[in-house]
């Protein structure tokens, strides 16, 4: 019987499937040899005339060598970087040839990230990162983790009940989600009227967490990292210290998020340039009264005057520590421009800022004067954090969710992750009948749909932050739970969302997050996916620091019964608490052979897509035989419960589509969804790597070792 194993919660039974060895259960293989056909052979078929036969033909002859499959994944002879900006993947890879391991590549790429990918890499954010090692567990030498081999006695330490032992290695997460600072409220987004005050919740530094990202990947590179933290970091300071080329994907973001970057003094000297013309006015969001008007951008984001750069002759301002007044409602600003492609970003206040950290560690963020700076912003626009907050923030390292599927043990994030809802998803799908209706089926697409309506129905009206949870996780994942669950699913008819839940008005969906995902050469996993919520945060950069702040604490419940900015309705178990972390739906996942080898590391950002996102990946490469790069680029749906609907990405047939409105699903064209960059160990271990970077965010590839 196939089974959903969840450790540490309990097992889940999945459907009442009978194992079956075929190569629709087996791990799909990469390669593709097309052997020479051998001779026709002859078949008899059980019919009533004796005699009769019919020759099976051969397959064709592949003369052109033409490949299986339209999409390919990138191949290295070792490790594999992918991640959404080449730069910074290419950094990771660099590291992997020094020797460092998957923890190493990862953290080197999240830093670069931070400023080759402003919009979504960050220090002011947080996330999670999910990780396998081969061997012993080095944190154990290293005070990270509890665990002493027995006196006496040989064999291994006997370990901490935050590591998992899988196969030949230990797994181990590393929550780094964000914190609601002290000073919040569960109100604190709420009108006199009642109603959510939406850009408050989402533009004003009140909507600024306390950030995680660099506790978070300090504690991970310390614990179970190769190389000392300063070369992990070098490339990421001497790119910011150098600066960057803008390519067109930035500068297109850029250009995007003009007026949010304009409304900042710090981000619009960063970022933005004057255009001459006609003056433009932007809104500032959540900025109370009207200011002065500075006399240029340099005046309003920087001291000194701008020198021309040596590359291009773009004047770039430098930042200055002091924190300059923000425009208010429709301030009129000069006429301004994002940088375009091939103009350099100079970022040499982050740079500071990331060499303190390498030199410092955590001190040199949470205390000092980077963190003085972040608390002298936020009391002088109305923020709520304060040096104590950044003093008493830990990243945690968490037991990972284990399970199986389809034969294949997977690890993800438990809460505030969203690997217990993807768990969930896949524990009401039947991989035989999936296989058997096939990819992109109407028959599929409308049981895929009807899991998730419910799967998102218990992830919002229970989970959240696990220390407030009334409900215990294994209560979403008992068998009988999900039987219930399973039998309530009509296989020719869409339930209304009406009937499962109340509805809510729709709001409007934002998504933003990068995800990456590293293997090294000795099979070492890494997926780490991390975020600042909404496209460059709240567009406010912090002054004399030089990074961006997030606006996480609209992933909280702001009223319960109402939606957030990604259309999410909650309940009280994800409101608003003093250093309580928001629920997430970042869910990076691992999965591994059934004999416990490593193979596959996938993730993805998105918003409330994400974890409908790693399952459509996990099921096209694990049910249906698409190989890595196909998995990762085959059209998606979501559906959430609310709003009711069913959106697809392009790609699907109208035959299909009209098949699922018969079955009473209203259709939503959808923008391309998440950006899944994956990673694949190749069998055996040492046969190298593949790698799949997402073509949806990601105008580049996987970088080999």
């Amino acid at each position: 019987m196939s089974r959903l194993l969840v450790s540490p919660l309990v097992p889940l039974r999945l459907a009442g499937v009978l194992l079956i060895a075929t190569p629709l259960h087996a791990a799909p293989t990469y390669a593709d040899p097309r052997p020479t056909a051998p001779p026709q052979t002859a078949v008899t078929l059980p019919m009533a005339d004796a005699g009769w036969t019919v020759p099976t033909p051969a397959p064709a002859p592949n003369d052109l060598q033409e490949a299986g499959q339209r999409f390919q994944p990138r191949w290295s002879a070792r490790g594999m970087v992918a991640s959404q900006e080449g730069r910074a993947s290419a950094v990771g890879a660099a590291i992997l040839r020094q020797g460092g391991n998957a923890v190493d590549g990862a953290v080197a790429t999240a830093f670069a990230l931070a400023v080759t990918l402003p919009q979504a890499g960050n220090l002011g954010g947080g996330g999670f990162l999910l990780l396998w090692l081969p061997g012993e567990s080095p944190a154990l030498g290293r005070g990270c983790v509890g665990g002493a081999r027995p006196v006496g006695r040989a064999g291994p330490p006997s370990g901490d009940s935050r590591e998992l032992r899988l196969g030949t290695g230990t797994a181990v997460a590393v929550n780094f989600r964000e914190t609601a600072p002290a000073a919040a409220w569960t109100d604190l987004f709420l009108r006199a009227d009642g109603s959510v005050d939406r850009q408050r919740a989402t533009r004003s530094l009140a909507s600024t967490a306390v950030p995680g990202s660099v506790a978070g990947l300090l504690l991970a590179q310390r614990c179970y990292g190769r190389l000392p933290l300063q070369v992990v970091m070098a490339p990421a300071i001497a790119l910011a210290e150098r600066g960057v080329p803008v390519d067109r994907e930035l500068a297109d973001s850029l250009a995007a998020a003009l007026p949010l970057l304009a409304a900042d003094p710090t981000s619009r000297a960063l970022y933005l340039r004057p255009a001459g013309g006609i003056a433009r006015s932007f809104a500032t969001p959540g900025a109370p009264g009207r200011f002065p008007r500075p006399a240029s951008v340099a005046a309003a984001g920087a001291v000194h005057a701008p020198a021309p750069s040596a590359a291009t002759g773009v004047p770039f301002p430098q930042q200055s520590a002091a924190t300059p007044e923000p425009l208010g409602p429709r301030a009129a600003l000069p006429a301004l421009r994002a940088l375009q492609p091939g103009e350099i970003l100079h970022q040499p206040a982050l740079a500071a800022t990331l060499r303190r950290i390498a030199r410092q560690g955590e001190a040199g963020f949470y205390r000092g004067p980077v963190a003085a700076a972040l608390v002298n912003l936020m009391r002088q626009r109305g923020g709520l954090i304060r040096s104590s907050d950044l003093s008493a923030y830990r990243a945690e390292l968490v037991r990972p969710l284990a399970g199986r599927f389809a034969n294949h043990p997977l690890l993800s994030m438990p809460p505030p992750g969203g690997g217990l809802t993807l768990l969930q998803l896949l524990g009401l799908l039947d991989p035989a009948d999936l296989a058997v209706s096939g990819a992109g089926s109407a028959a599929s697409l409308h049981r895929l749909t009807e899991a998730m309506n419910l799967a998102y129905r218990d992830r919002n009206t229970w989970l959240g932050d696990p220390a407030s949870m009334a409900s215990p996780p294994s209560d979403l994942l008992d068998p009988t739970y999900l039987d219930q669950l399973r039998q309530s699913i009509d296989p020719r008819r869409h339930r209304p969302a009406a009937a499962i839940a109340a509805p809510p008005p729709p709001r409007r969906e934002s998504v933003n997050t990068t995800h990456l995902s590293v293997a090294d050469r000795h099979g070492g996993l890494v997926a780490l996916t991390t975020t600042l919520n909404f496209a460059y945060g709240n567009g406010v950069t912090v002054p004399g620091a030089g990074f961006l702040l997030n606006n996480e604490m609209d992933d909280f419940t702001a009223a319960p019964g109402l939606p957030n900015s990604f259309g999410l309705v909650q309940g009280e178990a994800n409101a608003i608490k003093p250093g309580r972390r928001p629920l997430s739906s970042m869910a990076p996942t691992l999965v591994f052979r059934p004999d416990g080898t490593p193979w596959l590391v996938t993730g993805s950002p998105g918003g409330s897509r994400i974890i409908t996102t790693v399952a459509q990946v996990l099921l096209q490469r694990m049910v249906w035989g698409a190989n890595l790069a196909t998995a990762v680029a085959a059209p998606r749906i979501h559906s959430q419960l609310w709003p009711d609907r069913l959106s697809l990405e392009e790609g699907f047939s109208p035959d299909t589509r009209s098949l699922l409105e018969g079955m009473g699903h209203r259709l939503h064209p959808s923008a391309a969804m998440g950006a899944a960059n994956s990673v694949e160990v190749l069998a055996p271990l040492g046969s190298g790597s593949l790698g799949a970077v997402d073509p949806r965010r990601g105008r580049t590839h996987a970088v080999g070792e």
